[in-house]
């Protein structure tokens, strides 16, 4: 119980937590890096050995459609998950307006096929959103 306890309380999959703590609990630092890469590795190597014949698995139908439907669902996913954030917001109205703002930007950048990352426009929207907290005098949402 105080493994699930430790484990969820921390960042991170519940079972890379778990296998941490147990490792750390038997060998120390060294059973809590052994058990973690237990963990990870196998995942690891199998993602990686994946992506290097995902351009041939690509080229087979089937695939290419599964992986347009997942990229949907996917999609999906991350808009109800902002969708029940932006709900739970106080100031909607400047939420709703940075989600706008960025949308039409990752529109544009899709529809003039620029290489700028999502990345980037999420550190941006936490510039804005940092700087306008710092400016109206509210505390820097945690």
């Amino acid at each position: 119980m105080d493994i699930t306890v430790i484990a969820e309380s921390t960042p991170g999959p519940i079972a890379i937590n778990c296998a941490t703590y147990v490792g750390y609990k038997q060998k120390g630092f060294a059973g809590s890096l052994a058990a973690t890469l237990g963990i990870i590795l196998p995942s690891f190597v199998i993602i990686y050995l994946i992506s290097l014949f995902l351009e041939n698995f690509l080229q087979i139908t089937w695939i290419a459609h599964a992986f347009a439907g997942i990229r949907i669902a996917v999609g999906i996913i991350i808009l109800d998950a902002g969708l029940k954030m932006v709900r739970k917001m106080k100031n909607r109205k400047f939420a709703l307006s940075v989600i706008l703002c960025s949308g039409v930007a990752m529109l544009v950048i899709s529809l003039l096929s620029l290489r700028i990352s999502s990345v980037v426009l999420m550190v941006i929207a936490a510039l804005v959103s940092i700087i306008r907290d710092l400016r109206t005098g509210q505390e820097v949402s945690k």
